[in-house]
């Protein structure tokens, strides 16, 4: 393997013979008649019987020059290796047993620095980019080039490790020393290289079915584009197995064999530690490059967040959790294996390096939310938080050892205990909003007041995490005895403590409304409501499985009639005082009627249901089904009452103008409009005049 072919052969080969002559001249001792210079006649003698120079090639018996490569002058070498080794250990009793030191002179072949040349050819070759081909796609060059750098790596360890060669052969030893030193370079760098660009990024990091995933031409294009290409060479990593699934971190198996041994050589020639840091770099760059593009996370100090707007906040919320679980469920077991792998009987430290900060940073974040300014609107959020450390965690702690495992686990401990405490005391928020809203401007047209609408769904939505909120009050709140006395002393032993908190809820909420209906001074309206908040809270129970659990039938059952009874009240308010004027009292006088009082008692009633017409056309029933109820009901009860009255009495009215003046409705005319009650119409002004039947 010349490195000029230009010119002759031997005169090369002579030149270079030469140039190295100072590397290799002490093949024979500097006192050639030391006894000693015999150690070396079963290895390579065959070289040193000839002139530095002359040893580039070895000649055939045909007189043919044999081109020699790392592979030819391997065995040689390894022989020379493991004479060298046999050499230091002998001389090394002898020195024990003499109690002197020896001349342990040894000789070295010639051939030693001709490997050492091809090795730094090979090595200046890939610096400058020949041949066009990556050399770990070829297994055979894997192999040669590795192997030549354990044997560099052994000739240096043994080197260094015996006198005579120190004292006589310290040209050879700079020589190899420079050797080697370049070629741990070198494999430091392709092992970065391998790190951070042989990522199959459109490996299947999900398992969905790959026609799902697929992508516009040319999105997928550019994504390939930028998968396994190096950035100075223009050829492609295939992964072997086509179709395979590779998990994070997607590197192929061949890949992962190769970043192996890479390490192996390195640490067996005494550069592990610079290898070490190369891995942690690496990993620790794409690991957040990864978190970055998949999750779309960042790091955020825990004075950031104390400064995020509650906006800005809400948003990282949902990224810091699904960061967090896809952490512990697939991101931090990809690098705990692939450490596993690439360095065996690592037992995690350097998966502990890459992952132990950011763990610590993960639940900073958590503890930070949980001392932001309270306000009921962050619970949902925080509670998200919590169930994710709850849920989450376990199997992320599985990874670290246990020292590192006992001190992220009082961190999880303390950042939960914080959620929790801050979940209880929002709720407890929630019960001082409701005493303290003491708001006295009524609702117009008695509809469901915004309080009442806030609060249940509100409890709603909580009660979704009802589970977690049960745990929450039994662990964090730190009136869970005072609370704990409660349920006993009203019979129900087996109320939680989340279900004693949303009761007291319910119970405020019922004072508050209880109070604001007072504010009414029209008192069907004040029942109008309240028949609104009730109905409201009531279907708000009965359309979620979870709060209807908590609360349960029996309380539903209660809120229903007391619903009744508000029904009740209105329809004996609004609809009796019009149902007296259908009376017989006092329409006739020993056995006539009495046509002043009869029409007078038409012009009464007339005027009475216009007024409740115009008025309660104002008032709002939001729930179509108590709205139909009350019309229906009121139906129920005024048309028969009032075509009873109209056939008994209209006929003693005198037909035509008398009777236009005085009938002013007929029973359908009332029918439809009470139809118009509770429309919230307050721009309308219309009368029931305007719907009366010709």
């Amino acid at each position: 393997m010349e490195k000029n072919d230009d010119k002759d052969p031997d005169h090369n080969d002579q030149s270079k013979g030469e140039e190295k002559s100072e590397v290799v001249a002490d093949a024979h001792p500097p006192d050639e008649s030391d006894g000693n210079s015999k150690e070396n006649v079963d290895v390579g003698n065959a070289e040193t019987e000839h002139d530095p120079g002359e040893n580039v090639e070895k000649v055939d018996s045909q007189g043919e020059e044999v081109q020699q490569t790392l592979e030819s002058l391997s065995e040689e070498l390894d022989q020379l290796l493991s004479s060298l080794s046999l050499h230091k250990e002998k001389h090394k009793d002898d020195t024990e047993e003499k109690g002197k030191e020896d001349d342990d002179y040894f000789q070295i072949p010639q051939f030693v620095g001709k490997f050492l040349d091809l090795l730094e050819d090979k090595l200046s070759k890939y610096d400058s980019g020949e041949p066009k081909t990556v050399w770990y796609q070829d297994q055979e060059e894997v192999s040669s080039l590795l192997e030549a750098v354990d044997r560099v790596s052994k000739l240096m360890g043994l080197l260094l490790n015996t006198k005579s060669c120190l004292d006589h052969h310290e040209p050879l030893i700079n020589h190899a020393g420079s050797i080697q030193q370049r070629a741990m370079a070198f494999l430091e760098d392709e092992f970065r290289i391998l790190l951070e660009e042989s990522v199959i990024k459109e490996s299947t990091l999900s398992t969905e079915d790959s026609s799902s995933q697929r992508r516009s031409s040319a999105d997928q294009q550019d994504h390939q584009n930028d998968v396994v290409v190096s950035q100075d060479q223009d050829q492609v990593l295939v992964p072997e197995g086509g179709d395979k699934e590779i998990e994070y971190p997607g590197y192929s198996e061949d890949v992962v064999v190769l970043l192996r041994k890479i390490a192996e050589k390195m640490k067996a020639g005494g550069y592990g530690w610079e290898c070490r840091e190369v891995y942690l770099v690496g990993r620790r760059n794409i690991l957040m490059r990864t978190l970055k593009h998949d999750c779309e996370f960042e790091k955020v100090s825990i004075d950031e967040v104390q400064k995020m707007s509650w906006g800005e906040l809400e948003r990282e919320i949902p990224i810091w959790n699904k960061t967090f679980k896809d952490c512990s469920s697939r991101f931090f077991p990809g690098e705990f294996k692939l450490a596993e792998k690439i360095y065996p009987g690592d037992e995690g430290s350097l998966f502990c390096i890459i992952t132990h900060g950011l763990t610590i940073q993960f639940l900073g974040f958590a503890e930070a939310v949980a001392m932001t300014k309270r306000s009921t609107e962050k619970l949902f959020k925080i509670l998200d938080i919590y169930e994710t450390l709850r849920d989450s965690f376990s199997a992320m702690e599985e990874l670290f050892p246990e020292e590192l495992c006992s001190e992220l686990r009082n961190e999880v401990t303390s950042a939960r205990s914080r959620l929790g405490e801050t979940a209880v005391y929002i709720f407890s928020d929630l019960e001082n909003s409701i005493k303290s809203d003491s708001s006295k401007t009524p609702v117009p047209g008695g509809a469901v007041h915004p309080l009442t609408r806030y609060t249940m769904n509100y409890l709603k939505y909580s009660c979704e995490y009802k589970d977690t909120l049960e745990q929450v009050f039994k662990s964090h709140s730190k009136m869970e005895q005072e609370e704990e006395e409660e349920p006993a002393k009203s019979g129900n032993s087996d109320c939680s403590a989340f279900a004693s908190q949303l009761m007291r809820i319910m119970d405020l909420l019922d004072g508050n409304m209880e109070a604001k209906s007072k504010l009414y001074k029209d008192i069907p309206l004040s029942c109008i409501f309240m028949m609104n908040n009730g109905r409201y809270i009531v279907q708000k129970i009965k359309g979620s499985a979870e709060i209807h659990e908590v609360m349960g039938d029996t309380w539903c059952r209660k809120r229903s009639s007391e619903l009744r009874n508000y029904h009740k009240s209105y329809q004996r308010e609004t609809w009796g005082k019009l149902l007296g004027f259908l009376g017989h009292e006092g329409l006739m006088h020993n056995g006539k009627i009495v046509k002043p009082n009869l029409k007078e008692r038409f012009k009464s009633f007339n005027a009475t249901f216009d007024e409740i017409h115009k008025t309660q056309t104002t008032w709002v029933i939001n729930d179509e089904q108590l709205q139909s109820e009350l019309r229906v009901s009121i139906t129920a009860v005024m048309i028969p009452a009032y075509r009873a009255f109209m056939a008994r009495f209209g006929q003693y009215l005198d037909p035509g103008r008398q009777t236009e003046k005085y009938v002013k409705y007929q029973p359908e005319d009332i029918e439809d409009l009470i139809d118009e009650l509770f429309e919230g119409n307050t721009s309308s002004s219309s009368t029931a005049t305007a719907r009366r039947r010709t």
